[in-house]
C-alpha cells in the first residue's frame, strides 16, 4: 500500500492554523488528535477546532478520537468533513455499528488500539474498517518515546490484514522520526502519524518529505 504521512497538529502554533497546516501542504493528510481529559489525562479541542482545519480546505482532516462515548460523539466528526475518523477499541461499545454510521457519513473508518490492547479479539471486525492504528506510545501527550516493543504487534495485524486479502492501512503513532518511521514500515505500517518531527523541524515542508521517502524505502 502507498505510504500516507499525516502530521499531528497538536505540535503545532494552533493561532496561526492556515500557516501552521500550509507548512506541511504537501502531507496527505492533517492529523487532529481530540482528548476529553477522560478517555486520556490530557484535554486538546473538539469538533469546533476540527471543523476550523476543515474550513482551511488546505489538508483533508485525518481526526483520532482519545474520547469516551465514542458510540455518540464520533459520527459527528464524519458529518462534519473528516476525511478519517479513528476511534479507539477501548471506548467503543458496538464497534462495527459505529464504523458503519462513521462510513455512511462519508468518512473513512479507522479503529485505534492502546498499546497494551491486543489485536486478535479484533481481527474479526477488520473487513469493517479502513485502517488500523496501533499506538507506539500511550495516548494523551506529544513528544513521548516510541515503543519498540510494538513493532511485533504491527507484524502480526499486518499478517492478518494480508491472510484476510484485505486493503486495511496500518497506521502508527507516537514517537515517529526518521529512526522510528524505518522501523514502523519494516513491521508494516503505511500510513505515519508525526508530530514533534515534523513541527519542530527546520523545514516542516522537507521534513514531510524525508519522512516519505524513508518509509518507501525502510531506510
Amino acid at each position: 500500500m502507498d505510504v500516507t504521512i499525516s502530521p499531528s497538529i497538536l505540535n503545532c502554533d494552533i493561532a496561526n492554523l492556515a500557516s501552521e497546516i500550509e507548512k506541511v501542504r504537501n502531507a496527505d493528510y492533517a492529523h487532529v488528535d481530540v482528548m476529553d481529559n477522560h478517555f486520556v489525562p490530557n484535554l486538546s479541542w473538539g469538533l469546533p477546532v476540527v471543523e476550523a482545519v476543515i474550513r482551511q480546505d488546505i489538508l483533508p482532516v485525518d481526526a483520532h478520537l482519545m474520547i469516551e462515548d465514542a458510540d455518540s460523539w464520533a459520527p459527528a466528526y464524519a458529518e462534519a468533513g473528516c476525511a478519517s475518523v479513528t476511534f479507539h477499541a477501548e471506548a467503543a461499545v458496538a464497534p462495527i455499528r459505529l464504523a458503519r454510521e462513521i462510513r455512511r457519513q462519508g468518512a473513512k473508518v479507522g479503529m485505534a488500539l492502546r498499546p497494551a490492547t491486543d489485536i486478535t479479539p479484533y481481527i474479526d471486525l477488520l473487513p469493517e474498517i479502513d485502517m488500523l492504528l496501533v499506538m507506539t506510545v500511550e495516548p494523551g501527550f506529544g513528544g513521548q518515546s516510541f515503543l519498540k516493543s510494538m513493532m511485533p504487534k504491527i507484524r502480526r495485524t499486518r499478517d492478518a490484514i494480508s491472510t484476510a486479502n484485505l486493503q486495511v492501512a496500518v497506521q502508527v503513532d507516537g514517537g515517529i522520526n526518521r529512526e522510528t518511521i524505518c522501523l514502523a514500515a519494516e513491521a508494516g505500517a503505511n500510513v505515519f502519524v508525526a508530530g514533534s518531527a515534523v513541527y519542530k523541524a527546520e523545514d516542516a515542508y522537507s521534513e514531510v518529505e524525508a519522512l516519505r521517502q524513508l518509509a518507501k524505502t525502510h531506510c
